[in-house]
Order: structure tokens, then sequence, then C-alpha cells
């Protein structure tokens, strides 16, 4: 990869890495679905202004909208709900650990239940490095209570996650910024009923400050910048180095929470992410590419 691509792939993990840390701090001001809508209302919005400033038009044929709605639902709606929620019971840095586990459910999706890819040996090795990192991370004194509550919503986003990707490979016709502006524009009118029944929103107290900083920090940059960062990445370097970000996440997700939050990076979270980077290092089969020839990982949807 050249330089640039290098800066904004740091700069994308940063950017996912820092959604986490936001919906810390919304953590406690605002229930999920309210979290959910305002990221993907503003995060649609910064891409739809983006577009019409670059003279692109939001074409979508017919006959994509009703797999745009399904793609919404798995990319979006469900696992940015669960990561909200799950962030409620544990820390950011778990969260983000968690999530990085989602080539590997996209390995067992495909193999397992889609049977649309073969499970190679690199595969089924990188997904038991994954297994033995979600283990060590767990511990043996989370087998109860909030944590384990947490960890299991994270776990499920991950899984979402895995079945998104290989639907998204379906839609056809569809510009990828396009898509990307559909879908959280979708999202939002998905969500937005969920929101104003369960949440009620009206009723809800005001964010602080650092609510409302961390609502448009989650929108703008997290959602809105980082697709269009993602995007323009997967042009430039291609799905198989923009997979490296899946790598880069949770450290920046871990030294956000620490520098900001002052969450405390325990060694069972060092060891448990350093298993899950071995995991999807053998996935991605750089390593090994000597040995034979090992297909590339898809690339992460976001988080």
């Amino acid at each position: 990869m050249k330089r640039t691509d290098w800066f904004r792939l740091i700069l994308l993990s940063l950017l996912w890495g820092g959604s986490f840390l936001f919906y810390s701090v919304l953590a406690t001001e605002l229930p999920p679905f309210t979290t959910v809508l305002s990221r993907v209302t503003i995060g649609s919005l910064a891409i739809v202004v983006f577009l019409r400033a670059q003279g692109i038009r939001l074409h979508v044929p017919p006959s994509q909208w009703r797999r745009i709605v399904v793609l919404s639902i798995l990319n979006n709606v469900i696992p940015f709900t669960l990561i909200a929620w799950a962030e409620t019971r544990i820390s950011g840095g778990t969260a983000s650990i968690l999530n990085a586990l989602t080539p590997m459910f996209v390995v067992l999706v495909t193999g397992l239940i889609l049977r649309t890819e073969a499970l190679t040996k690199n595969k089924i090795a990188g997904v038991a490095c994954g297994i033995a990192g979600v283990l060590v991370l767990v511990g043996p004194d989370a087998l109860i209570g909030a944590d384990l509550i947490g960890q299991a919503a994270s776990l499920l986003a991950a899984l979402t996650y895995g079945f998104a990707l290989p639907f998204g490979r379906r839609i056809k016709g569809v510009a990828p910024s396009v898509l990307a502006a559909c879908q959280l524009g979708m999202s939002a009118l998905i969500v937005l009923p969920l929101a104003l029944v369960i949440d009620q929103p009206w009723a809800l107290a005001s964010p602080s400050h650092a609510g409302w900083m961390s609502l448009i920090g989650l929108g703008l940059l997290s959602t809105g910048l980082a697709y269009m960062l993602f995007f323009g990445l997967l042009a430039s370097a291609g799905p198989t180095n923009l997979s490296l970000v899946t790598l880069l996440v949770p450290v920046s997700a871990l030294l956000l929470g620490w520098g900001v939050m002052g969450e405390h990076v325990t060694s069972r979270a060092l060891g448990g992410m350093v298993l899950i980077a071995m995991g999807l290092a053998a996935i991605d089969g750089r390593v090994l590419r000597r040995r034979g020839s090992v297909p590339p990982s898809p690339a992460p949807q976001g988080s």
C-alpha cells in the first residue's frame, strides 16, 4: 500500500475504534435505539451531502431495494443496537475485541451455512484461535452476571455482521458510496418507530455536552467519514489490505478507552486480543502465503 493508504487505514481504525468510546459515553445518557437512530441519521445525511457535492446521483435499481432493507437490518440496525446495549454492561475495549471476531463468523457462515466458500485448514485454525481468544477474554469469573450478557450481545453483533457481508455481495448495480448512504437512510427509517415507541425520546433528559459531542462524533466521524474512507480504501488498496483494519480497531479502542475514559486494560484483555489477532492473521493468510495459495479474507463491514 502507498503511504497515503496506510495513513487512511490507521485513521479508519481510529474512527471505528472511537465508536466504542462514543458508545461508552452515551451508555449512561441515552437508550440504545435513540443512540442508533441518531448515528445512522447523521451518518446518512453526511454521506448524501458529500455525494451531492460531488455530483453523484443516488441511483438504485428498483429490484435492489428489498435487499437493501435486509442489509440495513443485518449490517446496521441489529449490530449497532446490540453494541450500544452491550456497552451499558461491558467496556468499549472488551466490546471492540469481541467485534474483531467478525471475519471469523464470516468464515463460519460462508463455509458451514451458505457453503459458498471452502473451509481451509488456515481458516479452521484461525477460527480456533478466535474462540480461544474469547475464552481468555471472558475468563472463568464471568460465567454469570452482566458481563456475560454484555459479551454475548457483542458476540451476537459480530455474528450478525458475519451474515451481512455475504448478503451484501448479492446487491448489484449500486455504487458502494451510494449503497452506504441508502442502507444508513433505510436503517434510520427502520429504527425510527422503535425509538419512538420504546425509548420515547421526547421524555428523555437532554444529553450532556459530552453526550452531544459523542452523538455527533458517532454519526459524522465513526459512520459518515468512516464509510467514505472505507470505500475509498477499498478502491485504492483492495479488500485484502483493507481487512488489516480489523486488527487495528481493538488496539485503537483500547488505547482511546484507556486515555480518554480511564478504562483499565487487563492482561486478560490483551491476551484475548493477541489470540484473536493470530486467528485473523491465519484467516488472512499473508504470513502463511508462502506455504500455498490462501484466499484473502473478506473486508469488514464496519463497527
